[in-house]
C-alpha cells in the first residue's frame, strides 16, 4: 500500500511543482520599449475615436434618411410640394450665405471706419458736444407750414427726393417762396434759372433753416446754389445788424478741393453780391484763398472785412496758422465734394481748421460720389443732419448718352480726332497722366485744333487763361487731368471723352458730369482696352446697365460673379468706394489703401504732425 501511494505523492508533488512553475511563466510580462508602448497607445487611441467618427456619420445618415424618408417617388407627398420643400431648404441655404457675407462686411467696415471723430481736439478734449442745431430767422411760408405731412411726401416723391432726418423742413417749389429778394431772383432769371432743381426744393429751405445737411445729388444738379444762397442771405442780415470793421469775418466759410472750382464758386458768390449791391444792398465782400496766388492780394479783401471766404485746404491752414484769418465768429462752413477731399488726404486738414472755430457752426457737405463709409464718418462733425439725397450716391447722370469703346492704346490717339467729330465743339478730354495730356495737347496743335491744357504741374496763371479762354469760345478743346473733373461748370458741352478709364469708378461719374448738365443732353465716349484694371471695367458695365445705357460686347463678356450677392443689406454694390460692380470684401481700392499703410509703417514721420509740414 505504502509502495502504492508513493509515487502518488510524488506525482503530486511533481504536479504541484509544474504548477507553480506553469503560474511564474504565466506571470511573466516582456519588457516593451517605451517608443513600442507609446506607438500601441497611438493605435489605441485613433481607433477609439474612429469609431466615433462611424457612430456620427451613422447618426447623420439617419437624420438624413428622417429628413428624406418624406421625399421620393414611394412617399405619399406630391411631387410638387417635395420641389417646393427644396426649394426653400436651398433658399435658406443661401440666406445664410448672405447674412454670413453682411457680417464680414460690417466688419471690414468697421475695420476700416475712422475711429476718431471729424471734431475739433479743443470739442474733443473738453467733451463739448452740440444737442440743437443753429437758430435763424429763416420761417417757411405760413401756408406751406400749415401743409399737411402729405403734400410734402406727394412732392418729394414726384422729384425722386429721398430725405433722412429729424424735424424735416418742407420742400418749396419756387425761389420766391423761398424768400430771396428781388435781385436774386433777377440775376437767376439771367442765368436762365427759372425753377429750383429736386436737390435746391428740399435742400435750400434745410439750409435757410440752420440745420446741419449731406447733399447728394448727381453732377450738374445746381448742388453750389443750395450753399452759396443761403451764404449770401446770412452774411446781407449779420451786415444789416451790425456792420462788419476791418480784419472782421470771415461769417461763411466753404472749403473746394481744387483750385479751379474755387474761382468758379468764388465768382457766383460775386455775381449775386454785385447784384444786390445795384438794388441799394450793403456790400458784401467776398475773398478768394487758393494757392498759386499772391497770399498780399488776398489779404487786401480781409483787411476791410470780410463776410464770405472760398478756399482751398491747404492755403487756408497756411493764413490760419500764420493768424492772418480768423474764425472766430464763423458759423457757417460748407464742404464742396467733401468726400474727394477726406479721399484726397485733406481730412487731417480739416480736422485742423475745426480747431479754429469759436463755437458752433452749420456744416453742410455735399457731393456727387458719397459713400456710406465717408457719410457715416462725416455725420460725426454734424448735430442732428438731414441727409438729402437725389438719385443713388455715385449714379451717372441719365442726360449723359456713355459710349464704351474698345481702343488699342497705338490706335488711340488717331481715333481721338475721329471722336472729336461726333459733335461741334466745345469738347473736354480726360487723361490720367500728365504726359498724356501733354502729348494729346501737343498732337492736337499740330492738327490744327485749337487746344488748350491744364493739369498740376501747371502754374496757376496759366490754368486760370486755359480755362477761361476755353469758357469764353475762344479754343474749341480742353485737355485736362481729373482736376477739371471735380464740380467746375462748361454749360456749352456737348461732349467728354475718356482718353483713358480712370482708376476708381467715382472719377469717371465726375468726368462725364461736365456734360448733361441743367437738363440738356451731352455725349461721353471712353477709351477701354486689355490695359484697364478689370474691377473697374465690372463697375462702369453695372454703371451702363443701371443707367439703362448701350453695353459694348467686351463688356458684356465680363462675370460678376454672383449677381444676388451684388445687392443685399439695402446697400447695392461696395460701401467702401462706391463701385457697383463689387462688394467691399473685393474692393481693389481698400486693398490699395491697406497695401500703402503698410508700407508707409517704417517711413513714417512721427514728429510731423500735419501735412502742412513744409
Amino acid at each position: 500500500m505504502e509502495t502504492e501511494n508513493r509515487p502518488k505523492k510524488r506525482i503530486h508533488g511533481e504536479d504541484e511543482q509544474s504548477g507553480s512553475e506553469g503560474s511564474e511563466d504565466d506571470d511573466y510580462v516582456p519588457y516593451v520599449p517605451v517608443k513600442i508602448r507609446k506607438q500601441q497607445m497611438l493605435q489605441k487611441m485613433l481607433r477609439l475615436r474612429g469609431k466615433a467618427v462611424d457612430e456620427e456619420q451613422k447618426d447623420s445618415g439617419e437624420e438624413q434618411r428622417d429628413e428624406d424618408e418624406g421625399l421620393g417617388p414611394r412617399s405619399n407627398i406630391s411631387l410638387l410640394d417635395q420641389h417646393q420643400h427644396l426649394k426653400e431648404k436651398a433658399e435658406a441655404r443661401k440666406e445664410s450665405a448672405k447674412e454670413k457675407q453682411l457680417k464680414e462686411e460690417e466688419k471690414i467696415l468697421e475695420s476700416v471706419a475712422e475711429g476718431r471723430a471729424l471734431m475739433s481736439v479743443k470739442e474733443m478734449a473738453k467733451g463739448i458736444i452740440y444737442d440743437d442745431p443753429i437758430k435763424t430767422s429763416w420761417k417757411a411760408p405760413r401756408y406751406i407750414l400749415n401743409m399737411p405731412d402729405t403734400r410734402h411726401e406727394r412732392v418729394r416723391k414726384k422729384f425722386h427726393i429721398l430725405v433722412d432726418g429729424d424735424g424735416i423742413p418742407p420742400p418749396i417749389k419756387s425761389f420766391r417762396e423761398m424768400k430771396f429778394p428781388p435781385a436774386i431772383l433777377k440775376g437767376l432769371k439771367k442765368k436762365g434759372i427759372v425753377h429750383p432743381t429736386p436737390i435746391q426744393i428740399q435742400g435750400i429751405p434745410t439750409v435757410l433753416s440752420g440745420r446741419d445737411m449731406i447733399g447728394i445729388a448727381f453732377t450738374g444738379s445746381g448742388k453750389t446754389l443750395v450753399f452759396t444762397l443761403p451764404i449770401i442771405m446770412f452774411s446781407l442780415e449779420q451786415e444789416k445788424r451790425l456792420p462788419f470793421f476791418k480784419r472782421e469775418g470771415p461769417y461763411g466759410l466753404i472749403i473746394c478741393p481744387s483750385r479751379e472750382l474755387a474761382r468758379q464758386t468764388h465768382g457766383i458768390i460775386e455775381y449775386y453780391c454785385k447784384l444786390l449791391e445795384e438794388e441799394g444792398a450793403p456790400q458784401l465782400r467776398s475773398a478768394l484763398c487758393i494757392g498759386g496766388m499772391s497770399v498780399k492780394e488776398q489779404m487786401e479783401v480781409v483787411k476791410h472785412g470780410v463776410h464770405m471766404m472760398v478756399a482751398t485746404p491747404g492755403r487756408l491752414m497756411d493764413l490760419l496758422q500764420k493768424k492772418m484769418v480768423s474764425l472766430d465768429i464763423c458759423r457757417y462752413l460748407a464742404l464742396d465734394e467733401a468726400d474727394r477731399m477726406i479721399d484726397m488726404g485733406f481730412e487731417e486738414d480739416i480736422r485742423t481748421i475745426f480747431s479754429y472755430f469759436k463755437g458752433q457752426r452749420q456744416t453742410l457737405l455735399f457731393s456727387a460720389t458719397m459713400p456710406k463709409k465717408i457719410q457715416n464718418f462725416a455725420k460725426s462733425a454734424l448735430v442732428k443732419p438731414i441727409t438729402i439725397n437725389v438719385g443713388r450716391a455715385g449714379a451717372a447722370s441719365l442726360d449723359v448718352i456713355q459710349e464704351v469703346e474698345y481702343v488699342k492704346e497705338e490706335a488711340k490717339m488717331v481715333y481721338l480726332l475721329e471722336c472729336l467729330q461726333k459733335t461741334p465743339p466745345p469738347v473736354l478730354i480726360f487723361a490720367e497722366k500728365k504726359a498724356d495730356v501733354d502729348a494729346i495737347h501737343e498732337y492736337l496743335l499740330l492738327k490744327g485744333v485749337e487746344a488748350v491744357a491744364i493739369h498740376g504741374g501747371k502754374d496757376q496763371e496759366e490754368r486760370t487763361k486755359a480755362i477761361e479762354a476755353f469758357k469764353e469760345g475762344k479754343k474749341d478743346v480742353l485737355v485736362a487731368t481729373d482736376v477739371a473733373s471735380k464740380g467746375l461748370d462748361f454749360p456749352a458741352i456737348q461732349h467728354v471723352v475718356n482718353y483713358d478709364m480712370p482708376e476708381e469708378i467715382e472719377n469717371y461719374v465726375h468726368r462725364i458730369g461736365r456734360t448733361g448738365r441743367s437738363g440738356k443732353t451731352g455725349i461721353a465716349t471712353t477709351f477701354i482696352n486689355k490695359g484697364c484694371d478689370e474691377s473697374v471695367l465690372m463697375d462702369l458695365k453695372a454703371l451702363l446697365v443701371e443707367a439703362k445705357q448701350k453695353v459694348p460686347p467686351v463688356l458684356q463678356v465680363l462675370q460678376t460673379g454672383d449677381e444676388t450677392m451684388l445687392d443685399i443689406g439695402g446697400e447695392r454694390g461696395c460701401t467702401f468706394c462706391g463701385g457697383l460692380g463689387h462688394r467691399i470684401t473685393d474692393c481693389p481700392k481698400l486693398e490699395a489703401m491697406q497695401t500703402k499703410q503698410v508700407t508707409n509703417i517704417g517711413r513714417k514721420d512721427y514728429l510731423a504732425h500735419s501735412s502742412m509740414d513744409f
